[in-house]
């Protein structure tokens, strides 16, 4: 029977390039002939195939915690996956016993095994980056989705968030929190008319830090012609407000002190650039609070042009590192009805953006137009472009067109409730290989 080292030694195996483990130390190979096979089979244990997996797939190590089945108990492993030329090396430590989960999973990610229960086992895990380890098979049809191809993916791409009744996020709070969470109301991509429920557990790595979140999925039953999901449209989340607040105001304190040279000499541009992070971060914070507070008014006339050259000023330190230049085609003011902060805000954040997807010494263009009731400003980069089934998620919160980048998802869908909220939006234009238009459409005096 599979057991743990009698030290807290690290386990070793290998897979060949079609998944099969062509050698093992004893504890894996134990593991491995438990689950009904053997060496130079393929792997039979679906969690730590699972992160084998997305270790070829994105062609990088990766550490996962993952789960193995033994014969009357459950293994907590910690997996790192290392790809190269002839498959990958798995190095295994944890070893944590704990009590079977019943009824026994079916098949993680493509492998396949058999169920005790004729219940589905709608069943997921997600890294601290909300990124999928692994879904069930019976998620996985359920979902319309393909195990093999949602691996690394970020969770979102699979299913949508909703807000509850109090018009939070259950799992955004508890990604936040590092804590379990229930009731995260979400709903199929693929299928969107479909209510469901997710609950998770954490998991942590063999170190005790924050890994990530195994749980289940259930199906909510339609009841009448009542939604089932309520959404809070035009509040800010106070869980957001006070995970912003915090940062912002250290951004703002230490850019001041570089300004003020309160660390001792600086060289001017340096303290210059201070400046500019300071103001950015003022922009931002009023943004924030004024949408908490509910307190966005679109009675004001602005000169959008203007404002626009003062969100370039911003963003011209970032473009040059890259070598971009930001070209801005403003003849004239161009009066507009909005509030000044929240324009400036949705154009750094749309400038920015622009920079950030383009190549190095690419252009970005600012052009701007005059319809009767409207005037706008477009944002055009030479970037490589937006699908169009990710046109409309990236205007989700959390949300990003490449999972891999960093940043929290947050920006684009603030400038589009910031947008609406002054009688504007925020719309997009693109497709894969011809960069993107970002518009910034506002109501005119």
């Amino acid at each position: 029977m599979a057991s743990a080292p009698s030290e807290p030694n690290i386990v070793r195996g290998r897979l060949d390039k079609a998944g099969r483990l062509v050698s093992a130390d004893p504890e894996l190979e134990a593991l491995q002939r438990e689950a009904g096979s053997g060496l130079g089979q393929t792997l039979a244990l679906p969690q730590l195939a699972a992160v084998a997996q997305l270790a070829r797939k994105l062609g990088i190590s990766v550490s996962r915690p993952a789960t193995a089945a033994a014969t009357d108990h459950d293994l907590e492993l910690w997996v790192r996956a290392t790809p190269d030329s002839e498959g990958v090396a798995l190095t295994i430590e944890g070893w944590q016993p704990r009590a079977p989960a019943g009824p026994r999973l079916g098949s993680l990610l493509g492998g396949s095994g058999e169920s005790e229960a004729a219940t589905p086992q709608l069943e997921w895990a997600a890294d601290e980056e909300l990124r999928l380890i692994s879904l069930s098979s019976e998620l996985a049809e359920f979902l319309g989705v393909d195990v093999a191809e949602t691996a690394g993916q970020a969770l979102t791409r699979v299913l949508r968030l909703e807000e509850d009744e109090a018009g939070e996020m259950p799992l955004i709070s508890a990604l936040a929190a590092r804590r379990s969470f229930t009731g995260q109301r979400a709903r199929s991509r693929s299928d969107e008319g479909q209510s469901l429920v997710l609950n998770g557990e954490v998991v942590t790595s063999a170190d005790g830090a924050f890994a990530g979140f195994r749980g289940t999925v259930e199906v909510e039953q339609a009841s009448g012609e009542s939604n089932q999901t309520p959404v809070r449209s035009a509040a800010f989340d106070h869980a957001l407000d006070e995970a912003l607040r915090s940062p912002l105001d250290r951004i703002i304190e230490s850019a001041e002190r570089i300004v003020e040279r309160a660390d001792g000499p600086l060289r001017s541009d340096y303290a210059n650039y201070g400046g500019d992070i300071a103001a950015a971060a003022r922009h931002l914070l009023s943004v924030v609070r004024a949408m908490n507070e509910g307190s966005i008014q679109a009675h004001q006339t602005i000169d959008l042009a203007a404002l626009a050259a003062e969100a370039v000023v911003l963003l011209e330190s970032v473009a040059e590192e890259k070598s971009i230049t930001i070209l801005l085609e403003a003849d004239e003011a161009l009066p507009a009805n909005g509030e000044e902060r929240a324009v400036i805000q949705i154009l750094v954040n749309l400038i920015g953006n622009a920079v950030r997807h383009s190549p190095d010494s690419s252009t970005v263009r600012l052009t701007f137009a005059k319809t009767p009731g409207t005037v706008s400003v477009t944002v055009t980069d030479e970037g490589s472009g937006i699908d169009p089934a990710d046109q409309q998620r990236i205007f989700e919160r959390f949300e990003r067109a490449n999972p891999r980048e960093g940043g929290t998802g947050l920006g684009l869908a603030i400038s589009r409730r910031l947008a609406r909220t002054m009688g504007g939006d925020v719309t997009l234009e693109s497709a894969p290989g011809i960069g993107a238009k970002f518009t910034l459409t506002l109501p005119s005096p």
